[in-house]
């Protein structure tokens, strides 16, 4: 299997959000890729220009980010022709690696506008600024640049360009250690798993992950069985209730469970949507220590009692 580390250049409105087309407030026009083969070695590269079709005119920050302006998008070539051909570059084994999250997203974004077929699932690939950040903790999300600086490695190329950027990831990639590597993979939200049958249960070393099928109203979601099993990450087995499942905030449920052989284990569950407008969640259960079970239990208290509180007041 080959990995392809891919980056996107976009475009938006340049007249402000509320212009903006609804189905694409950010139109690729760039696409650059780099080719690993199954020994992390850079077999191949692609990149080409996209001539816009919804906004001709860049965006002062964008202006301000890229390496070149609209002389250059001119010469490019519509989307669906360069979007085709980058499909049948990558090949038929192939798993996808990115930095952050965005580039997935916008991938598939911009294909449904052009009506071009999607995964139409969750599409399974890496994010190396998160594999990074694993293993360079620091708070908040990672730029590329401080990553290719931390690891030493040389800054030949200007960023900024779909192609370097690429190169970059790889680069990075190719520094990183390669342990586990296989186990890192994750999910990009933007659609649903279609049915109960396609939903997905995976495994990994240091949790477990449940993505369910869409919703057309969050309270059938809600009351769904699937929706509170509570299993231990490593063995499967069901869970021993310590703290049921409680509403954290609108868009996330918390509860703490225990395994006889395995520990403390903190179930979070997520609230997405999805491109289709359905609900659908995602339920994360992960190892805790002993001690943020009580801070767990606070929180919970905390909001029971936060919730009396108002109805006393009202």
């Amino acid at each position: 299997m080959n990995y392809i580390l891919f980056d996107l250049e976009w475009n938006q409105c340049p007249h402000g959000p509320e212009y903006e087309n609804p189905r694409i407030p950010f139109e690729i026009i760039e696409i650059g890729a780099v080719k690993l083969n199954d020994r992390f070695k850079i077999i191949d590269e692609y990149n080409s220009i996209i001539k816009p079709r919804v906004y001709k005119t860049l965006h002062h920050h964008i202006r301000q980010m890229l390496n070149y302006d609209e002389s250059v998008l001119k010469t490019g070539r519509p989307f669906e022709v360069v979007c085709k051909e980058f499909k049948k570059w990558c090949g038929d084994d192939y798993i996808f690696g990115t930095w952050g999250t965005s580039d997935i997203t916008q991938l598939q974004k911009n294909m449904e506008y052009y009506y071009m077929q999607t995964t139409e699932e969750p599409m399974r690939y890496y994010d190396i600024q998160a594999i990074f950040g694993e293993a360079y903790p620091d708070p908040g999300p990672c730029r590329l640049e401080k990553a290719v600086e931390t690891l030493s490695i040389p800054q030949n190329e200007c960023f900024h360009t779909a192609i370097n950027d690429a190169r970059y990831t790889a680069y990075v990639l190719q520094k990183l250690s390669k342990r586990n590597f296989k186990d890192q993979y994750t999910y990009d939200y933007y659609h649903a798993p279609v049915d109960e049958e396609h939903e997905i249960h995976s495994y990994h070393r240091n949790y477990a992950e449940h993505i369910s099928h869409g919703f057309d109203d969050k309270i059938y979601l809600i009351e769904d069985e699937n929706f509170g099993e509570f299993r231990c990450y490593k063995c499967k087995r069901k869970l021993n209730r310590k703290i049921d499942w409680f509403s954290n905030n609108q868009n996330q449920y918390l509860g703490v469970g225990r395994c006889w052989y395995h520990g403390y284990q903190k179930g979070t569950i997520k609230f997405k949507l999805s491109n289709k407008g359905q609900t659908f969640a995602v339920k994360r259960i992960a190892p805790i220590p002993k001690s943020e079970v009580e801070t767990i239990r606070n929180r919970k208290l905390e909001l029971r009692e936060k919730r009396r509180e108002k109805r006393r007041n009202h």
